[in-house]
Order: C-alpha cells, then structure tokens, then sequence
C-alpha cells in the first residue's frame, strides 16, 4: 500500500516547505512540489491542506508499567495514548517488576512489546550496585542505553548518582550511553525531616519544591558532569528541573560531537509551584516541579542549546496511589497523550517555534541516541510522521482521556492545536480520535558507537 500526503507544510530541519511526500511500505520515498501517482498501483492519498506535517516525537523517558504493575498502565495502553498524543517512539524505564537487571529480562520486555505496542521502542537496562557485569553486555546497537532512573543503588539506599566512587567505575568501564537522574539524597532527606518535624505528615504539597530543592538537584548535577568530563565517556542527564543546572551544560559543541548532553520535561515548563495549591499531588514528581524562575531559565536552555530535547517523563500511577498525604502520594503522572499539544501551545505563546519543537523532540532526541533512519523527514527514512491542525481547539476531559490511570494534570485544560492523523512506519495507526490496531512498532535500532 502506498500512501501520497499532500499539500502539508513540512516543519523539518529548520524550515517550513508545502510539499507531497510519498509514503511506500515503511518508508518515505519521494519529497517533491508535486508526485503524480502511477493509476496502476494502489495509493491512498491525505489532503493535507492547512495541516502541519512534523517527524514523529521521539520520547526518551517513560514508564510504561509493563511486566508487574500492569495495575498502572500497560505497553498497549500507554502506547495507544502516545500515539494519540504524536509520539510515535518511547524507550523505557526499567523500574518494572522484576526490575529490568539483566539481558534475560530486557528481551523479556522486548517481546511484550513486539505483540503490543502501536509505536516503536526501545527499552533501557537497569543500573545498581550489584548488576555491572550484565550492563558491560548491553548491546549499543539494539538497545538505547544504561540507566538508573526509577531504581535504588542498592534495595532502599539512594540513587546511582549520590555514590561517585562507582560513578567513577561505571564511566571508567562502559562503552554505552549512561543517562541518569540527579538528585542529593542527603539534602532532601534533611529537608524531609526538617518539614516532617513541622508538620508531621500533612506535609502541604506546595513545599515538595524546597524538600527537592535547586541545591540538591545542583550539587549532583555537577558532579557527575565532572566525573564524565574526567573520563570523556556518554552521559545524558534526565528531567533538568533548574536555572543553574541548565548553565552547567556548553553550547559550542555540535550535538552529534557531545559527550554530556541532557533535557527538560514537559511538566517542568508547564506547570510552576504556583501550581500546587490548585493540583497537589497531581503535579508531584521527582525532581520537583519548581519556580517561575527555574522555568524561565528552562526555556532560555533549550533556546541556546545547553538543553538539547524535551521528553516527558511519562510515570502514570492509579489516581487511588495520588491520594493522600504528602509521604502516601507517589510522584510522577501521565504526559504522552498531551505533551506535544502542550508544546504547541508554547508555539501560540511565542516561546517556541514549530522548527524549535521538532528540533527537541526529534531531530536532536535521533542525534543523541543515534537513532538510525528515524527523527527526519527525508527520502528513504522510516515514514514516522504527524499532521497537525494548529487551527482546531480542543479540550482535555476525563472522557477522552486515554492513559489506563484515566486522570491527567490536564484535565479541563484547553488547548489550541489537535493532533489529526500519526503515521508509524508508513500506516496510519491513529487518524480523526480512532485507532488502526495493528502492533506495527519496530524496535529501534542505533549506531554501535556512541
């Protein structure tokens, strides 16, 4: 089957063109002014006129549940919601159950995926104390990185990034692409007691931003920004929640030649701690969601290139598991179906442009991980694409929610773009609110050397 888009305005490296693309199989063969299409042949054709054509979002961080807390979410019903919301690639975290700390268990999840999932993937391997001979065996060019993130150094003890003696160990021995998360344990476990003595466990959610604080999100970051410099080896830095953070990082490196490279989340630029008397728990996720100044700078760090992608950080919990008080709330909540409509909405702000939006949430997201033949539109990549209508508002409501939770920060937000159809090697899995079922997500293949 082929499929002919056109008229669509092209956001793609850094213009905007109206051009047909010709879509055959899994592939974008042609990009041109006007395709004439062969009657012989079987095509379907997409008038998209007054529509926008972006190269699908590539989201680098979720938590999509699946195996053992399938309470929570599920790969088919995340993936579903991220295709709804233009993502058309994901790579998770591996803080399932079983945790994700050996090769066994990563192709485990793989093969979930290859029956379920609507959009391609990836799965990260699980980082602690006691598993380094398992990661030295993850394969570079089939398998998107090493992490920590969601897991303890050891059962309760902390994250990785508080234990530089084996940070040091890890840089100095690994050939892959290490991507962490950066909080001081210590800080927040005295902040945590310093507002547990005031008032006991009613602690108001508004102060997670001073538990979590800037220091300590700062103090490791530079760390281990010092500790990878040491050792030149691949390190991205998850969810820069910062101002100061975000200074750390240089800009007069071209992407595809740096070694430290790190991101925002969409609720960091979204959301404010102004925001929590009104959502409480809703919006509490580690780091925390912080001033109005950290999120200026954010913006800033993404504009000169010290923040190099945006991702989401996708973590949904049961809403049951968001009730309570501060220490019964978990932290983290559902974002894919929504963070591209969130970043358009920035575009009808004039805070970022289209060409900016595609820049962090594609082409720099394939740069960094080295994603092969996805993350652009051109001729012989892979057809991951989604039209969207900047022109139709919508509002999010807990009927067309789709995350299994069924609850979003969200709800009875008004936004102002509408994502129309996302395309997924070549077919249209999701087109006017309904959903081709087909399982045709590809797992995502990368370059050996990174």
């Amino acid at each position: 089957m082929r499929l002919v888009i056109r008229n669509a305005q092209i956001v793609n490296e850094g213009k905007i063109i109206t051009k047909d693309i010709l879509i055959n199989k899994d592939r974008i063969e042609k990009i041109e002014s006007l395709i004439a299409v062969n009657e012989n042949l079987k095509t379907k054709e997409i008038n998209a006129e007054g529509l926008h054509l972006l190269p699908g979002f590539i989201d680098d961080q979720v938590h999509f549940r699946e195996p053992g807390l399938t309470h929570k979410a599920t790969i088919l019903s995340e993936s579903r919601a991220a295709v709804a919301g233009g993502i058309t690639s994901f790579m998770d975290m591996p803080n399932t159950v079983p945790n994700t700390l050996t090769t066994e268990l990563l192709e485990e999840k793989y093969a979930l995926a290859s029956k379920s999932s609507l959009a391609n993937y990836s799965f990260f391997m699980g980082l602690t104390k006691d598993n380094w001979e398992e990661t030295l065996k993850t394969d570079t060019e089939n398998v998107c990185g090493v992490t920590d993130d969601g897991l303890y150094f050891s059962k309760d003890d902390g994250i990785i990034a508080n234990y530089p003696d084996y940070i040091e160990k890890i840089f100095a021995n690994s050939n892959t692409l290490i991507a962490l998360h950066s909080e001081n344990d210590a800080i927040i476990k005295k902040n945590t007691q310093r507002y547990h003595n005031r008032f006991e466990n009613d602690i108001p959610f508004r102060y997670h931003s001073i538990i979590r604080s800037e220091e300590a999100c700062y103090s490791t970051t530079k760390n281990l920004i010092d500790i990878a410099k040491k050792y030149g080896n691949r390190l991205h830095l998850f969810h820069i929640s910062t101002s100061s953070e975000a200074e750390l990082f240089e800009n007069s490196t071209p992407l595809n030649k740096k070694r430290i490279t790190a991101e925002a989340c969409v609720h960091h630029l979204w959301f404010s701690d102004k925001d929590y008397d009104n959502l409480g728990a809703k919006i509490k996720w580690n780091p925390s969601i912080k001033s109005k100044a950290n999120q200026e700078g954010l913006f800033s760090a993404l504009q000169n290139g010290k923040l190099d992608i945006i991702a989401t950080d996708h973590s949904p919990h049961t809403i049951e598991e968001k009730s309570g008080n501060y220490f019964q709330a978990l932290s983290g909540g559902p974002l894919v179906q929504h963070a591209l409509p969130a970043l358009l909405e920035f575009y009808h702000q004039n805070k970022m442009s289209l060409e900016m939006i595609v820049q962090k949430t594609a082409h720099n997201v394939a740069e960094i991980y080295k994603i092969k033949e996805r993350g652009y539109i051109r001729e012989g990549y892979y057809a991951d694409l989604v039209l969207v209508n900047l022109n139709q508002s919508w509002k999010v409501t807990k009927e067309n929610i789709l995350y299994q939770c069924k609850w979003s920060p969200f709800e009875n937000q008004s936004f102002k773009s509408k994502i129309i159809t996302t395309i997924i090697n070549g077919q249209e899995v999701y087109s006017n609110g309904k959903f081709n079922e087909i399982k045709n997500g590809m797992r995502l293949k990368f370059a050996k050397i990174r």
